[in-house]
């Protein structure tokens, strides 16, 4: 069973633009960014990698990590590792990229321990490892730089309450449709941009706190986001009340 307070680690078969791998495990301590994206996917090549290049112009790699991981669940046979390498060196992606294990020609292994429904799906991971956002397609940039500040600003070994006290915080200032911690039913509607096997779904919650925002161009697996995970994430999100006597930081 999945569970965001202890998400399971990458599985890797290659790393690109890296010295050594790179795992989660190391990167505690810092805020998280994985991408995973297709090299045929238009909202990752149009949206998504210059969006995670914008952020890791803007944020310090010692306070956060940017990672892109290639998850190819359609293709095969075009989207190699020898193709993404000269891909990661023709678009000068300045961050780690790692290859998602595959398996068989169906979803590899992290996108399918993850439930992703596609790409381009964004997660971010708090100082302490835990899994805190998931989107599915294109979030806004400010919304998306909040999020990842909010989590800066924790500490790895703050009480859970202070990070609740955060929360709140964030919730009460960032306005708009594109805002979604109302954990409201959400439609996704994946049009006819890519090759894929393409679903109209509604999900309970956003899973992630934040609206997903899915266009044409997002590419499609056939298997929604099981309930189970659903819910255990939205209840990671909202988190439990803080207690009346937790100290404020003001």
């Amino acid at each position: 069973m999945f569970d965001p307070e202890k998400p399971p680690e990458l599985a890797v078969s290659a790393w690109f633009n890296t010295r050594e791998p790179t795992p989660l495990e190391r990167l505690r301590g810092r805020v998280v960014v994985v991408l995973a994206f297709q090299m045929l996917c238009p909202a990752c090549v149009e949206h998504a990698i210059p969006q995670a290049k914008r952020l890791r112009a803007r944020f310090s790699p010692a306070e956060v990590a940017i990672i892109g991981l290639h998850s190819v669940f359609e293709h095969h046979r075009a989207m190699t590792p020898e193709a993404l390498e000269v891909f990661v060196r023709e678009f000068r992606v300045p961050f780690p990229v790692a290859i998602d294990e595959p398996d068989g020609d169906g979803q590899p292994r992290t996108m399918a321990a993850y439930q992703m429904q596609g790409t381009p799906t964004l997660l971010l991971f708090d100082r302490a490892g835990r899994l805190r956002r998931h989107y599915f397609g294109q979030p806004d940039d400010i919304m998306l730089a909040a999020e990842i500040m909010a989590l800066a600003i924790e500490d790895k070994s703050s009480p859970r309450n202070e990070a609740a006290l955060i929360e709140r915080k964030l919730a009460a200032t960032l306005v708009g449709e594109s805002h979604g911690h109302d954990h409201s039913h959400h439609h996704h509607h994946h049009g006819d941009g890519c090759g894929c096997d393409h679903h109209d779904d509604t999900h309970q919650g956003d899973h992630s706190g934040c609206c997903h925002s899915n266009g044409d161009e997002c590419c499609a697996t056939s298997e929604p986001l099981s309930e189970d995970l659903q819910r255990r994430l939205a209840g990671a999100e909202r988190m439990t009340e803080p207690p009346t006597n937790a100290k404020r930081r003001d």
